[in-house]
């Protein structure tokens, strides 16, 4: 039951008091995503970490001299790509609703 609160006033807030108990019942505790988004979220990062390592290197020790391997099939194709994939990997992980949730609507 609601308890009533009474201000220096006198006033009575049975009301308010009868509503922040309604919500500390009605909110659930739970987290914002379920244990596969974690997942597919960490999966992501791991495929953005992989991209990052493929495109470091190339360049050289003496800086008036060309290295010409900076302009590698490897950091201009193949490492935005593969960062391009990570990101979505990530995006949909968050996107993706949780089978709770998704069976509750």
């Amino acid at each position: 039951m609601a308890k009533k609160i009474v201000t220096a006033k006198g006033t009575a807030r049975k009301e308010q008091a009868a509503a922040s108990d309604m919500r500390k019942e009605s909110a659930p505790n739970t987290l914002a995503f379920d244990k596969m988004n974690y997942y597919i979220i960490l999966a992501g990062i791991g495929v953005l970490i992989l991209g990052y390592l493929l495109m470091i290197g190339g360049g050289s020790e003496d800086p008036n001299q060309f290295n010409p391997e900076i302009f590698s099939s490897r950091r201009i194709t193949v490492a935005p790509i593969t960062l391009l994939i990570g990101f979505g990997v990530v995006l949909y992980g968050i996107m993706k609703s949780p089978k709770a949730i998704a069976e509750q609507v």
